[in-house]
């Protein structure tokens, strides 16, 4: 048996191939992510993994349109997004497959 805090996780992320993490696999990640009102995510996009977003409590923006609690968002690779939490939100994210160093940013015009 395994056991540890959120906290003590890499910005949320208990599964996949992290230090620490819960359950080292490159086959998935698995986040739950906190933000307060105004955090931001640069605009990115991977070239590999979708990324699944379920908005657990709050309202966020995301492809310049808002989504708020139960709402599923599926970002496909070559989508790009960025992020902004409208209110306090906490995410579940499901990464699949857990590519490492798949995130690229997209320059701000």
């Amino acid at each position: 048996m395994k056991t540890a805090h959120l906290d003590d996780m890499k910005k949320g992320w208990f599964v996949g191939n992290f230090v620490p993490t819960l359950y080292k696999t490159n086959a998935c990640e698995v986040a739950v992510k906190s933000y307060q009102k105004g955090d931001r995510e640069a605009k990115h996009y991977h070239k590999i993994a979708t990324e699944i977003t379920v908005i657990i409590e709050g309202s966020v923006r995301m492809f310049d349109t808002v989504y708020s609690a139960g709402d599923i968002v599926v970002v496909e690779p070559g989508d790009v997004t960025g992020f902004e939490a409208l209110t306090d939100a906490v995410n579940a994210v499901v990464k699949l497959p857990g590519a490492n160093n798949d995130k690229y940013i997209v320059e701000e015009e």
